[in-house]
């Protein structure tokens, strides 16, 4: 049963895992410009429900990021909006260099991300 939420990434196992009992919207975008996904969805009126650097993994650590956000849109939700700015704002003091890393660590950062945003569903399951 797909909850009150919707989980906005550009990690394709989140899509692969949880797509089917979820509603996930799956983009091939960079850290940042998910971010600003997730900021346009906001200021339409859309909650936060995950937090944008959960996990305490930074920007440049990992290209993948999966956010949760209210399937309902209402009057804009300061802070949320406070969050997902700062979030983006943080993500410009980084620079992702996915030279540094083997092709095959991209999967571990899929895991990862993947793992965070799976285990933040029961708790927001019913919004």
């Amino acid at each position: 049963m797909k909850g009150g939420f919707v989980i906005i990434t550009n990690n394709p196992l989140v899509e692969e895992k949880l797509g089917k009992d979820q509603d996930v919207e799956y983009e091939n975008l960079s850290f940042e410009e998910t971010l600003k996904k997730v900021r346009d969805r906001i200021y339409l009126g859309h909650r936060l429900l995950t937090h944008p650097l959960s996990g305490s993994v930074k920007p440049n650590e990992t290209p993948y990021k999966s956010v949760m956000v209210s399937k309902q849109a209402g009057a804009l939700d300061l802070r949320s909006a406070e969050i997902i700015e700062s979030a983006i704002h943080a993500c410009g003091k980084f620079q992702f260099r996915s030279d540094k890393y083997k092709p095959e660590v991209y999967k571990d950062f899929q895991v990862v991300d993947c793992t965070l945003i799976e285990s933040a569903i029961p708790s927001v399951e019913y919004w």
